[in-house]
């Protein structure tokens, strides 16, 4: 008896796509990449989070002129994405300097909800609950209001990139 190659004998256990094999470290995802943007064109959202569900497969009619398959039904693989609803609870602003992008300021929503809260404690329910409290009773006062239209109005002179939080 003599072997045959390695990879016919002992092949590897599982894809190297997925490595490393351990937990995520954050369960939101993160945007890695940004489309170019187009200074012309209005403010608007250049990205918008949503999750791989799954996959499922259909049933559809091909279109593919001089091909065998051409007007005849194909099964295709199909990737499922679940996009949440997103909730903006804030803004900041970036100005560019030459070694990246400043942080002009953060302003934050009046009322931001309890599932958001949540981020910020590692033991919710234990917890005094107290985040964005004081921020909250700050932003009701005069001068609250007042630092919130002054960042608004730095963001507008001086930011180059405006991101929602």
């Amino acid at each position: 008896l003599f072997m045959s190659h390695r990879k016919f004998e002992a092949p590897r256990h599982g894809s190297l796509g997925f490595l490393p094999r351990k937990r995520s470290q954050r369960h939101r995802g993160k945007v890695k990449a940004f489309p170019r943007d187009d200074a012309s064109a209005q403010p608007h959202l250049t990205a918008f989070m949503g999750y791989k569900a799954g996959m499922t497969h259909i049933v559809r009619d091909s279109d593919r002129p001089g091909s065998k398959v051409n007007k005849k039904e194909v099964v295709e693989a199909v990737t499922v994405l679940e996009a949440p609803p997103m909730v903006i609870v804030g803004v900041v602003g970036y100005r560019e300097t030459p070694v990246g992008n400043k942080c002009l300021g953060t302003v934050w929503a009046q009322h931001v909800s309890a599932e958001f809260k949540r981020c910020f404690y590692k033991n919710y329910k234990q917890s005094a609950q107290l985040a964005f409290t004081k921020l909250k009773k700050f932003q009701k006062t005069k001068e609250g209001k007042a630092a919130t239209a002054r960042t608004l109005t730095r963001f507008a002179k001086k930011a180059h990139v405006i991101r929602v939080i």
